[in-house]
């Protein structure tokens, strides 16, 4: 008897349509390989990039997933500059 409700729920399972809405919602992010876009777009200025200590640089770079092992301090700040800003 025990089976039979088993196969019961599962067969029910898959006809509800939310369960699939759902299982199709964790399967995109499980896909996502980790990355997940923020919800908002870094709002510094040039004079905020040129003041930010090298930690974070890069924190913000790995937030957005690009690379922070870019070279020195001064061409991660360049390249955080180039991609955030809007010039």
């Amino acid at each position: 008897m025990g089976q039979i409700v088993c196969i019961i729920s599962a067969t029910m399972l898959k006809l509800n349509p939310r369960h699939q809405e759902t299982t199709k919602n964790e399967a995109k992010t499980k896909n996502a390989c980790g990355f997940q876009m923020p919800l908002h777009y870094p709002r510094y200025k040039k004079d905020d990039y040129e003041k930010m200590p090298e930690w974070k640089i890069d924190c913000l770079l790995k937030e957005y997933g690009l690379p922070a092992d870019v070279g020195d301090v001064n061409q991660k700040r360049k390249f955080a500059m180039g991609a955030f800003l809007w010039t």
